[in-house]
Order: structure tokens, then sequence, then C-alpha cells
């Protein structure tokens, strides 16, 4: 028998969701902490820009026991996203475990070695209040806290009228109508940016990007689904994994030829789908050397608007703001109004004591996560959405049934801190020196790994169902639906009354 804890839960996003509904679901006493005003993280409304949707389709991009409804489009936007989390977590009574706009400043391990966490939570009056958690779940993820960057002229800039906006604080259109818009950045939501500032009637627009990557249309060739592509377990099979033997290695040798041909024949077909050439943003890099969480989907008319010059692409970065300008790091000025900075979020946990801090994330940044889950040194402690996937929602679930079962100490094969600790090393290993391009985001990133490390996660948990038809387990992507089954047939346990 288990006994019942009460577990803090930091962040009401996807993953905070997640997390909330696997501990109570197992009867413990949960409650949710989010900083801002509304749940939903990366969709609550006032972090969301215009015309922000999801990069993965809507059956990949949901809750095993929830499908998105059937209203809507393949590629839900924000405010669709956003109602769905709304409506899952008053579904589950999650609404009623959530203290918004109160924030985590600082956590302490119990005194006199108890198990257990003591936090400081800032009070929506802006009060201090300390708290004690028998166990602390982690899911503020990887876009919490924006990035910034200062340059030399900012403040004459904004005197004359500029303003320079975080991404997520590009939230109302009508900013961009008359006026000189450029966007720093190369993902998906800086090119959504630069695509709605053209169609909200900026007088120009420009993107400043450092190097042409290689982005995934919705519909490669204009056809196929690119989750038939690129999110089955075919095409993950083409790369080494971790901790492989001789026969596997000698059997990816063999394959390499025909794996070649079939990166070089994508490659071919996204160089003419998306007109690369004429937009000058051809990638140096092979495709298959930077597969992993980074890799974007292309905005629909990105690059017809590139190719036509209804956006200026300059390669590079912001050097400094010069009067009403910004001068590059190549030299070119360009006139500007509104400054975007699409360059992504700090990575951290910034409340956790600088001594914990170091245990859990090495010198190089590369996190110690074991099943980028959980560290040995950190007890009664877990993170759950730290396990970046093109799967969001089904990673942070499995991770989260995953965590209540490790806590309680009920995984089929709970591991011992010895086994955590080599599987953190083999981990770091593969990520540092096999495969580099899985080292993105501090090591957190399971793409393309995601049907590997979905198999761990069940093996651990001890599920009896892990297989579909053969045929359609290697060529479709991942069941929401099939990975209910497999949760559900996971031995199950009681709390003591």
């Amino acid at each position: 028998m288990v006994s019942q804890k009460h577990v803090c839960v930091v962040g009401a996003g996807v993953s905070g969701l997640a997390a909330a509904k696997a501990f109570s679901a197992r009867g413990h006493r949960v409650a949710i902490i989010e900083k801002s005003v509304d749940l939903g993280g990366v969709w609550e409304p006032a972090r969301s820009y215009p015309d922000v949707q999801t990069q993965s389709p809507k059956d990949l991009y949901r809750y095993t026991d929830k499908p998105m409804p059937a209203s809507y489009p393949e590629w839900p936007k924000g405010p669709q996203v956003h109602a769905y989390l709304a409506d899952y977590a008053k579904s589950h009574g999650l609404d009623r475990m959530l203290r918004l706009n109160t924030a985590v400043i600082a956590m302490e391990r119990r005194a006199d070695r108890k198990p257990g966490w003591m936090l400081d939570v800032r009070q929506p009056d802006g009060s201090t209040r300390r708290e004690d958690f028998d166990f602390v779940a982690i899911c503020t993820g990887q876009f919490n806290e924006p990035q910034r960057l200062n340059l030399p002229g900012e403040e004459a800039f904004k005197a004359q009228g500029g303003q320079i906006l975080h991404s997520s604080t590009y939230n109302d259109a009508a900013l961009a109508k008359g006026k000189n818009v450029v966007v720093l950045g190369g993902s998906k939501s800086a090119t959504d940016i630069a695509v709605n500032a053209v169609k909200s009637g900026a007088r120009a627009v420009t993107i400043v990007y450092r190097e042409p990557v290689w982005r995934i249309p919705y519909f490669v060739g204009g056809l196929v689904n690119f989750k038939r592509i690129l999110y089955i377990r075919a095409q993950e099979q083409m790369f080494p994994g971790w901790g492989i033997g001789p026969l596997s290695r000698l059997a990816h040798a063999i394959a390499k030829p025909f794996v070649w041909a079939n990166w070089r024949g994508l490659e071919s077909l996204l160089k003419a789908q998306l007109k690369l050439a004429k937009c000058g943003m051809v990638p140096k890099e092979r495709i298959e050397d930077g597969v992993n969480c980074s890799v974007p989907i292309a905005t629909p008319d990105f690059f017809p608007m590139v190719a036509d010059g209804r956006i200026k692409a300059i390669r590079g970065t912001f050097d400094h703001y010069d009067g009403n300008s910004i001068t590059m790091s190549g030299g070119e000025r360009v006139q500007t109004d509104v400054a975007v900075l699409a360059i992504g979020y700090k990575l951290g946990v910034p409340f956790l004591p600088e001594a914990h801090r170091k245990k859990l994330v090495d010198p190089d940044g590369q996190y110690r996560l074991y099943r980028l889950i959980a560290n040995p040194d950190l007890p009664d402690l877990g993170f759950v959405g730290f396990n970046s996937s093109f799967c969001t929602v089904l990673s942070a679930e499995l991770a989260a049934n995953w965590l209540v079962r490790y806590a309680d100490g009920q995984l089929a094969q709970q591991p011992s801190e010895r086994e955590m600790r080599e599987n953190i090393a083999m981990m770091l290993h593969f990520k540092r020196v096999e495969r580099p391009a899985a080292g993105v985001y501090g090591g957190l990133c399971v793409a393309p790994y995601h049907y590997r490390h979905f198999d761990e996660l069940l093996a651990d948990i001890g599920t009896k169902h892990r297989r579909r038809n053969p045929l359609a387990e290697r060529f479709t992507p991942p069941d929401a639906d099939a990975y209910a089954r497999f949760l559900a047939s996971a031995p199950d346990y009681q709390l003591a009354s």
C-alpha cells in the first residue's frame, strides 16, 4: 500500500495538467501553482501571437483520454488549443486545484532529512508564504522565461517611438499595420509573425536569421501529410540509437546507402516545393544531421512571400540600434518601427537552489535526468514535459504516468540509484559524442526517437500491450487511443486508507 502525498505541480500548461491528473487519479492531494493569470502555458491567450497554431496534427496533440473536437481543423489554432486544455482541466476537476497568479520563487529540502520540499510561494497579493510538500513535479517546460537581448542604442530607439517585443508579447496584429517590422529569429514563431505582419498591412517586413534550416511543410509534395513520413517508426529506425549492439550497428551499415538516398530524395523534394534556391535559403546541413525538436514546420506563405519580396530575408543578426533603424551584423541598416525578438526562452529552473541545480545540469548545459524525468540526487522531485517531442501532449502524459509510479515506488522496473546514474552517463555520452543533434535543449529532446522513448517508459510502467498490427506499428503515426489502452493495461495499486 502507498501513502497519500501532498503534491505540488509547478505550471499549468500541457505538462502540468497531465501531471496533476496522473497524481490526483492515484488519490494524491494536488496543488497546481501557476504564475500566469490563466492555464495553458504557451497557449495562454496573453502569450499567444496572432494566427499561432500547432505544429503537430490534432490527433498527435491530444491527451489519450480526450480527443480534440471533430470540428477542429487538422492543425488547431491557439484559442482552440486553449479551450481544449481548459475543458480537459474542468472535466477532470483540475480547475479546482489551480492557484493562478501564484509563483514558486524558491525551494529547499525539508530539514532533518525528512522527505519532501519547502516552497516559498508568492501569493496574488504579493506576499510570500512558505508551504510544505511531500513531492514536487516541475512542469514549467522549455518555454517559460523569454530570452532577452540588450544591444547598444536600444533606449534611444525606444525614445523615438520604436517598439521592441518578445514574440510571446506580439499578441495583436494591429501592432504591425503601417509599420516597418523586423523579426529576429529562424523558428516557426519568427516565420509565423513575419507572415502575419505582411497580412496585417505592415509597410515593410524583414526577417533576420543566422543560417537557413530545413523546414517541413504540412503536406510534403503538396499531397502527403508530413506525419505519415516523419512520425513513423520506420523513419525513426533509420537513426542508430543509444546502447545498440554489434548486430544493430551492422544492419545500419548495410542500410546506409538506402538511408542516404531517402534523405537526399526528401531534400530534393523540399528544395523544389519550397523554392529554397530562389529564396536563397538552401541549408548547408544535411537534413538527417539536424533532425531534432528544433526542426520547424514551414509556415504557409512564408517562402512565397520571401520569393516575391514581400518579406526581405537577411542572414545575420542584430548588431545595434541606430536611431529609427537596426544595423545588422553584416552592416546592413534597416528602418524599423517594431522589432520582434523570436529568440526563444531560457531553459532552467531558477527557483531551485544553486547546489541542486549543479546536480541537475552539467556545466555544458546537459540535464542529468533518467528517462528525462528524474534525478537520483534530487529525491521527491520530478520533471514532466522536459522530454521535448513532436508529440508534446503524449510525451508529457506518459512522463506523468511514469513519474507518479516512480514517486510511489510502483514502477514495474523501479530503477536503483546506480542504474539511474549509469543510464544517465550512457545517454549523455550518446548526446555529446554519437549524435550531437540530440543535445539540443539541454539534451531534453527525444526526436527522432519518439517510439524508443515511449517504449522505455511503457516497459518501466509495466504495460502488457505495447504493439498494434505490425504494419500499422511500423508505418503509421502514434495512436493516442492505442496508448490509452497500453496505460490501462498497467498494474494497478491503491493508496493506504
